[in-house]
């Protein structure tokens, strides 16, 4: 799996800059990747050191339009912890 199919985009949130302070990242990923190929990734992509890879799936939530309801996506969230003094430019925004 090629490196840009694996890591679909950063999460900007105020939770994620906040724990960029403890070098930790947060990426939506490939629904079918796995730890191993998240971390080959980010080092590829960023030329990094990754130390650990925490994901988790992000349930859909019950969204109603009017009289309809329906679903929002469910997607796959990746938590990158880097190692001590590499960071990742996000934005121009050095962490």
């Amino acid at each position: 799996m090629d490196a840009h199919n694996v890591i679909i985009r950063p999460i900007v949130s105020e939770r994620s800059y906040s724990s960029m302070e403890e070098n930790k990242y947060t990426f939506e990923v490939a629904k079918d990747a796995n730890k191993f190929q998240i971390k080959d990734a980010i080092e590829e992509l960023f030329s990094v050191k990754v130390v650990r890879v925490n994901t988790l799936r992000v349930k859909p939530k019950t969204k109603r339009v009017r009289y309809v309801a329906g679903k929002t996506r469910s997607w796959k969230k990746a938590v990158v912890t880097l190692a001590e003094g590499d960071s990742i430019e996000i934005f121009g925004a050095q962490a």
